[in-house]
């Protein structure tokens, strides 16, 4: 029995020694054949078992308006994570109930739905678990609210993530980065990709078997190349002061949409461009609108178009601006056409010069021109000299082309604006031709292009002639006529006279088309506005579209373009510094006034450093402390413009009589408060007495006038020389092309 144990004891010792060496065989023999023979790799090998590599990420480039301001920039996110296990020196999370209930609403989740999670995690013996959706992409300041919390287990993964600092600002122009597909869309975020694209890298060392690296051994590094830097043309307090223009007119018209563009016709450089509606690209799943109408989208201009009819006809020497024509009705001589009649519902003004066909938007007078003086062959030459029926290259995607009819009656409708379609760049691109003496300069927004690795600069635009479509002379007449749009008694621009600057320009309401015809009804158009200033050096363009605006008490969407275009112009004459023509030295400030950051500040302190600034202080609440401002800080205002400071705790009405509509209406947002608006102008009644609490109130009603004489004579004397988009001299407006015009023929 005593020599079988032995045996047996022998045996097994034998088989542990036998089952080892075959083991370290094998692997000899797996390190032999796979791993080759040589020395070098059999050294390669080993140092592979002893090397770590980390990827290095190549940033993506920024896109940088003209003055500096970053409006789509690369930055660091965070992605939260549960430790479900004690391993690797991690915490483990200790209380799946408790984590869950603190944790859930910062991740937009319901408390059963993370410990549901978490628990899964658990049971399937997972080290961690991924939290959703909305456990991804956090800012920092997210991130430290979590980590306020101090639960056991949850920790932080940082990745990049493509961030736009001003939200909406130029989104239609600048696109999205979609994170889901991990690519650009839309705009020059996809347009110049191969530009914006960084390139990876990577970093390998020796480490122990921890993990930690090995001191003094060497280290390689494959380095990485961030993507290049885009610099726009687009001027950031003008682009600005459109977007805030718009924002108001969408919230007081609710109109189906607007476009706004501001270029400088010496140059050609788009100083800001913008659309509504307009969504923000850090949010950019909620989508309404991705076309970019400014560019993309080609529509019947409406009289806009007459500029460039009497441009053509003042070139080739058939305009006489003394010679009578008859207004009201014109037939064209082709059988079964109807009349074109004027846009007051054909009656017109009897037997007038051709001189007041501009200034009164006579539809009869321009199918003349066209018709019995210049001919469609030469109408259509003059058409495409001033670049329509082609894009213009402003460097944006999906640019369109337009559409000009080809017919001789075609050209009738044409021009005074129907039957074709341009595009609003298009029209801005042929107005630099009549601002710059003839000269037609190309549109563009990309300034230069920038590589941040080497600091050399890989493309700069310089400016481009596109054409010289006219004569000095000729652009001289017809800006002279534009003039008299705006300041002539009988000019359907009267809205658009802005104190201190002179005007040029030319409004237009285009028709709709539908089923079988036209939009009809109250302002079923396209109300628009093509205005330069100042009058005898043009140093901006401006075009303003409002497409099917609510106006209250039946007033004309003309309205709204004025108020959005007046505003926009103002503001961008005093940014750029621009000769003043009638403004007070004192009062004008070229570069407008910088808000100062008062957030966190003692209410009085913080009201006083606002009047030393020139602005005027509104207080919200009835807190010691200012809590959120409005205009932001370092934003740029006009001299005397309200900046509301809200305090918290309970607020009270304030007297709204005289303020502005734009001034009521930016109370509104600050105070989250619904303002019905009716009228325009100075604000006259409102339907809460001023010091009445605001506790609970969700909607205001304010009724504006713009007769001053309506206002008490104690609230008059602090009043603004001018309503916010609106002229004193302006008379009632007019739309000049009726709903009830006669349709085009295709």
């Amino acid at each position: 029995m005593k020599r079988t144990t032995i045996v047996y004891r022998a045996l097994t010792v034998f088989a542990v020694a036998a089952l080892f060496l075959a083991v370290i065989g094998g692997r000899f023999l797996y390190v032999q054949v796979a791993k080759g023979t040589s020395e070098h790799d059999y050294m390669a090998y080993a140092e592979s078992q002893w090397t770590s590599e980390q990827p290095l990420h190549g940033e993506r480039g920024t896109i940088y308006t003209s003055n500096g301001s970053a409006i789509a920039e690369e930055v660091s996110s965070y992605s939260v994570q549960a430790i479900l296990k004690d391993d690797y020196g991690y915490e483990a999370v200790e209380d799946i109930d408790h984590t869950a209930e603190q944790l859930a609403p910062y991740i937009g989740l319901e408390t059963n739905e993370l410990r549901d999670m978490l628990q899964r995690g658990v049971d399937a013996d997972r080290f961690q678990v991924e939290l959703g959706s909305g456990s991804r992409q956090l800012t920092y300041e997210e991130k430290e609210n979590i980590e306020d919390l101090e639960l056991a287990g949850i920790e932080f993964k940082t990745e990049p993530r493509r961030y736009y600092p001003n939200q909406d600002f130029a989104s239609h122009v600048v696109g999205y980065f979609d994170r889901s597909e991990d690519e650009p869309a839309m705009g020059l975020e996809s347009s110049l990709d191969e530009y914006l694209l960084g390139s990876g890298g990577s970093y390998s060392y020796l480490r122990a078997r921890n993990g930690v690296p090995l001191p003094g051994e060497a280290r390689e590094m494959e380095e990485a190349y961030h993507g290049q830097d885009v610099y726009l043309t687009l001027h950031s307090h003008i682009q600005l002061a459109v977007e805030q223009a718009l924002t108001v007119a969408e919230t007081l018209y609710d109109p189906e949409r607007m476009m706004a563009i501001v270029a400088d016709p010496k140059t050609g450089e788009v100083l800001a461009m913008s659309n509504r509606p307009s969504f923000n690209p850090n949010y950019y799943q909620s989508i309404s609108n991705h076309m970019n109408f400014t560019v993309s989208d080609h529509f019947e201009p409406g009289s806009t178009m007459k500029m460039f009819t009497m441009a053509a006809a003042i070139e080739e020497g058939v305009y006489d601006d003394e010679e009578y024509f008859q207004s009201g009705t014109y037939s064209t001589g082709y059988s079964d056409t109807p009349l074109i009649r004027d846009h007051n519902q054909g009656r017109g003004w009897g037997d007038i010069p051709y001189k007041e066909a501009m200034p009164r938007s006579a539809n009869t007078a321009f199918a003349s021109i066209v018709n019995d003086k210049l001919g469609a062959d030469r109408f259509y030459e003059y058409m495409e000299r001033f670049g329509f029926g082609r894009p213009t290259g402003i460097g944006l995607p999906m640019e369109a082309s337009g559409l000009m009819s080809e017919n001789d009656l075609g050209a009738i409708y044409s021009g005074f604006g129907q039957a074709s379609a341009v595009t609003p760049i298009q029209q801005v691109q042929a107005a630099t031709a009549i601002a710059n003496g003839g000269d037609m300069v190309q549109p563009y927004l990309i300034d230069k292009i920038v590589n941040p690795n080497t600091g050399d600069v890989t493309y700069e635009h310089e400016p481009e002639l596109s054409g010289q479509p006219i004569s000095e002379e000729t652009a001289n007449q017809v800006k002279s006529q534009l003039r008299d749009v705006v300041y002539s008694d009988i000019g359907t621009g009267q809205p658009y006279q802005v104190e201190g600057i002179e005007v040029a320009g030319k409004t237009g309401t285009a028709q709709i088309p539908s089923e079988g015809g036209y939009l009809n009804g109250h302002n079923q158009n396209i109300f628009s506005f093509l205005g330069m200033a100042p009058y005898d050096d043009p140093e901006l363009i401006v075009y303003v579209a409002v497409d099917r605006p609510n106006m209250p008490d039946g007033r004309s969407g003309n309205g709204a373009v004025a108020e959005i275009f007046n505003t926009v112009l103002k503001q961008s004459i005093q940014y750029l510094n621009l000769t003043s023509y009638g403004l007070d030295a004192d009062e004008y400030q070229p570069e407008g006034t910088e808000v100062t950051d008062v957030t966190g500040s003692r209410i009085n302190r913080a009201v006083e450093e606002l009047q030393e600034h020139n602005l005027d202080a509104v207080v919200i609440g009835d807190g010691n402390r200012v809590e959120k401002q409005y205009p932001d800080a370092h934003d740029k205002v006009l001299a005397g413009e309200k900046i509301f400071l809200h305090t918290g705790g309970e607020s009270i009405m304030p007297d709204f009589t005289g303020w502005s509509q734009r001034d009521v209406m930016k109370f509104g947002v600050v105070a989250d408060l619904d303002i019905h608006v009716e009228g325009n102008g100075f604000a006259m009644n409102q339907s809460l007495e001023p010091g009445a609490s605001l506790s609970g109130v969700e909607t205001i009603d304010v009724a504006f006038t713009t007769d001053r004489s309506a206002l008490d004579d104690e609230d008059e004397e602090s009043l603004p020389d001018e309503a916010e988009g609106s002229s004193e001299e302006s008379p009632t407006e007019e739309v000049e092309e009726s709903p009830e015009e006669e349709e085009p023929v295709e």
